[in-house]
């Protein structure tokens, strides 16, 4: 019997060949400007402001759509690619996403711009779980698909950070319309390359697709996430309360319809699994220190240390470096025996160090600052690789987009989660450290500060200082919270390992082949 991702293979377990290898190139072009996109209009926003005159509302949008419809429609989109097949929604999803890039370079207006950034969130939903389920189809051998899956989760990781160079170093020489252009030529060369080097990967026996599944899971996602991504910058409200309040509403609905449906989108057996579950809940922590901390280390370079939003970018690039060496190096602990959850466990002791480490930061401690990011990405990649791993090697091939999406989707939530909270604790200790004869805007915000220091002797200095020590409250609580997730993988992944599964059936293969036909 033969592998479906591999014609002359014999086994589950068989190893990939060089076209798995090119094929995984090709796939990760894609994957890397999905989250480059981002944080791509990082510098381009002025530009276009000055150019389309768009509202303060407008302006917002164009920034925000593309990470919420990204965030809406994962779990759609992975359990579509479980029906449809994931090579072919891979492929619609890159000519998408290449049409909207070329529509959002050359947009006259602020509402043609914002209709292509959804439009690009659509393609981009599309593109991040099949990435991950041709990746789980085309490796089977264990150790193979641990080391395509730290890539992937390397490059993803990678892509966020380097969004916001690209986006500086474009606009300075070009358009701001080129921050779009270079998405085209590698959804080109997926188009071109994807039919003949991806197989077709899809669940054979499916069941009719859930429609009213879809809108449930954005009601539920889009207000928790737009509530939690604002608490930041404008503090706890009513309003806010109000929509996260909503989402977790709609997202009791979506759950209660998953477990009682017939056909959910998504199948709560997944869940039973063992690892499943545990994966999902540390990939949203990981995301928490990962992104919380990025809240505060940005502003730290510009408003503290007084650098350029492309310095500041640059600098921020630093702690990217040995991203690339994580991955690999814990899945290599791994297929050497040590066990998987030793390992996640000593990814968050790493990360929680390094938020440790933050805690310790002065106003002018930059190259504190660029390790403590350093260790705390170190700890994270080596966290989402390994639960990646295990998530993606414990769900059943035929619900593999499924899979992907749930960690995916629990990902933005930690990441706008992370946000929230420790970014309002930040604020927190500001607003207690900036003295009351402050101004009124000063105590707000360390922007609001500096905005009027020049009228208010002495105030940049106590602005910064306020929100350094707004820095190390959150830091503080951010080892706090991974300390404990460490503590919640040494138990929770226990004697959990990855299995290889049998083989498809005959009839399954035939949903698998190379040709997906």
């Amino acid at each position: 019997m033969t592998n479906p991702t591999n014609p002359k293979s014999t086994s589950p377990g068989s190893l990939a060949g060089r076209r798995e290898w090119t094929a995984l190139g090709v796939l990760m072009l894609p994957l890397l400007l999905v989250s480059m996109d981002v944080s791509v209009l990082y510098f381009a926003v002025p530009s276009i402001s000055a150019d389309l005159e768009p509202t303060g509302t407008q302006q917002l949008w164009i920034f925000d759509i593309y990470a919420f419809v990204l965030a809406g429609l994962l779990m759609t989109m992975g359990s579509l690619g479980d029906r449809i097949g994931h090579r072919r929604l891979l492929l619609i999803g890159a000519a998408a996403f290449g049409t909207a890039s070329l529509v959002a370079a050359y947009a006259n207006s602020a509402e043609t711009l914002i209709a292509a950034r959804a439009v690009l969130g659509i393609g981009g939903a599309t593109l991040m779980p099949s990435t991950m389920a041709l990746l789980r189809t085309m490796f089977t051998d264990p150790g193979q698909r641990a080391k395509a899956i730290g890539m992937w989760s390397g490059v993803m990781t990678a892509g966020i950070a380097l969004g916001s160079v690209m986006s500086g170093v474009l606009v300075e020489h070009f358009w701001w319309g080129s921050v779009f252009l270079v998405n085209l030529p590698a959804m080109a060369l997926l188009l071109l390359l994807g039919p003949a080097l991806l197989p077709e990967s899809r669940n054979p026996s499916p069941g009719r697709f859930d429609w009213p599944s879809v809108p449930l899971s954005m009601a539920a996602v889009l207000p928790v996430v737009y509530g939690l991504k604002e608490i930041p910058s404008d503090g706890w409200n009513v309003r806010y309360a109000v929509s996260i309040t909503v989402g977790l509403l709609f997202a009791a609905l979506f759950v209660h319809r998953q477990r009682t449906t017939a056909s959910p989108m998504i199948d709560p057996a997944l869940f039973r699994g063992r690892g499943f579950a545990p994966s999902v809940v540390l990939n949203l922590v990981s995301a928490f220190g990962i992104m919380g901390s990025a809240y505060f280390t940005t502003q730290y370079l510009q408003s503290v240390l007084g650098k350029s939003a492309l310095e500041s970018a640059l600098w921020a690039l630093l702690p990217s470096v040995p991203i690339g060496a994580a991955a690999p190096i814990a899945t290599t602990l791994v297929q050497k025996g040590v066990n998987r959850a030793h390992v996640v466990t000593a990814g968050f002791a790493i990360s929680a160090g390094g938020f440790a480490l933050l805690a310790l930061s002065g106003t002018d401690s930059m190259w504190l600052v660029l390790v403590a990011c350093a260790i705390l990405a170190v700890g994270g990649v080596t966290v989402m690789s390994q639960i990646m791993d295990l998530a993606m090697g414990t769900a059943p091939a035929e619900r593999s987009g499924t899979a992907s999406s749930l960690m995916e989707t629990g990902a933005e939530f930690g990441g706008a989660l992370g946000m929230a909270v420790l970014g309002s604790i930040g604020t927190a200790v500001y607003r207690h450290e900036m003295p009351g004869t402050a101004p009124d805007v000063a105590r707000e915000t360390l922007g609001g500060a500096l905005a009027i220091a020049d009228r208010v002797p002495g105030l940049a200095t106590v602005a910064r200082e306020a929100f350094t020590s707004g820095m190390q409250g959150a830091a503080i609580a951010g080892a706090v919270v991974l300390a404990g997730a460490a503590v919640l993988a040494a138990v929770t992944l226990r004697g959990v390992e990855v299995r290889p599964q049998a083989c498809e059936t005959p009839d399954e293969q035939s949903k698998l082949s190379p040709s997906g036909v």
